[in-house]
């Protein structure tokens, strides 16, 4: 078994995902670079090796139930246990998102990636994440889900643009993470919800203010929470994040 502290980032082939693999692997860590395409994941392991980190590759579509089976596998083939997983992959589903013009099935395939996939691939590694010491299990999720920045007075400046897919996602995904803690409470699993901010990225064509690496920081801080660190909770770099 390694010493070394073992983590997995989904969706870790570019963006946020990459930037919170290069940040975990600067500790020390041994990474794993999911991601479903084989030469964007095989690319960014090279690049990370070749930046010092000890970064592999892990096969996985969050939205395929084999996919997500068979990377735990590899982990624990691997390194016989996973210390910290980071749920980032995800999908806007494309805009507009105007709730009385959307296409349902829009919703059902953003809701599988953002909310089923963190659910499949948690799920699939929490025997690998019982067997570590301190493990931790962060979701990368957004601002635009809290639904009191929602119905605030200024909610078109803090909440972004309309968008009955994206938005309710991760408003779902941050009641599942407080599903999980209610369930994992009194065991050393600690699981939060962190907002990156609004990061360039090609999710919202690039037009964020904030870098990968900045949006990163919050994850790197959420997986290195000491033991007695909370769990149950959404946070951006300024803190507390209101549900």
């Amino acid at each position: 078994m390694s010493e070394r502290t073992i983590a997995l980032v989904t969706g870790a082939n570019k963006g946020i995902g990459y930037e919170i693999a290069a940040g975990l692997g600067a500790l020390g860590w041994s990474v794993g670079v999911g991601a479903r395409d084989d030469q964007r994941r095989e690319a960014a392991v090279e690049r990370l090796r070749a930046a010092g980190v000890d970064a592999f590759g892990v096969p996985l579509d969050v939205t395929d139930d084999a996919s997500a089976t068979a990377a735990a596998r590899l982990i624990e083939e691997r390194a016989g246990r996973l210390d910290v997983l980071v749920n980032n992959a995800g999908i806007a589903g494309g805009m507009p998102q105007e709730p009385t013009r959307v296409d349902p099935a829009t919703i059902r395939t953003v809701v599988e990636t953002n909310v089923i996939g963190v659910i499949r691939v948690t799920n699939a590694m929490m025997p690998l994440l019982r067997r570590s010491a301190s493990p931790r299990i962060v979701n990368m999720s957004s601002s635009v889900g809290s639904l009191t920045r929602q119905s605030g007075a200024a909610a078109e400046q803090t909440a972004g643009p309309v968008a009955v897919a994206y938005a309710p996602s991760k408003t779902f995904l941050n009641a599942v993470t407080l599903q999980y803690a209610r369930e994992l409470s009194g065991t050393n699993i600690l699981i939060n919800a962190g907002c990156p901010g609004y990061v360039a990225t090609d999710l919202n064509g690039f037009h964020g203010v904030r870098t990968p690496e900045q949006g990163a920081a919050i994850a790197i801080k959420l997986a290195t929470l000491p033991d007695d660190g909370p769990t149950g909770q959404f946070f951006d770099d300024a803190g507390v994040v209101p549900w």
